[in-house]
């Protein structure tokens, strides 16, 4: 996919892979218990998560997994992308 000023980016849908993957089961908290949580709280914090999010390495044992092919070559994951169904509990 070429975006205007960013150049070629790859694309994978990971839809086959995650419906064989065995999913990881760390559910993420509510909206409404985090604010719980922080509601008597005097300071707060903001994480942007979404610039670190490609910066999770994936073992070496675990790359192969990763693996997909198309017309232009065959590629491997090196990190964790957007996409897998359990990268959220992982990062």
């Amino acid at each position: 996919m070429c975006v205007p000023g960013n150049g070629a980016n790859l694309i994978k849908h990971y839809k086959k892979q995650n419906q064989t993957t065995r999913k990881d089961h760390f559910p993420l908290p509510f909206i409404d218990q985090v604010l719980e949580r922080l509601a008597c709280k005097s300071y707060y914090c903001f994480l942007d998560g979404f610039s670190s999010y490609m910066q999770i390495h994936i073992a070496p044992t675990d790359q192969q997994k990763t693996t997909f092919t198309c017309p232009f070559s065959t590629f491997v994951c090196t990190r964790m992308s957007f996409g897998t169904c359990n990268a959220l509990s992982t990062f």
